[in-house]
């Protein structure tokens, strides 16, 4: 899934488990469901930051991609 399907369905899963009519099975399900939709969405964020930031902006505008070796 993408990062946005994954972002739609943490706000589907999180209406769902603050209704009060969820049996807790389906609650623990949907909870477990929810964590793992947020480590996926948490990873495809981290590398589009590292992505980002391998962009360095020159001083004309221009950018170019930023030498990450030590």
């Amino acid at each position: 899934m993408s990062f946005e399907e994954d972002l739609d369905r943490l706000d589907k899963i999180a209406r769902a488990l603050e209704s009060d009519r969820l049996p807790l099975d389906e609650a623990l399900k949907l909870f477990e469901e929810g964590i793992a939709r947020l480590r996926a969405a948490a990873d495809a964020l981290e590398k589009a930051e590292g992505r980002v930031q391998q962009l360095v902006e020159q001083a004309d505008g221009t950018l170019k991609l930023k030498d990450t070796r030590a």
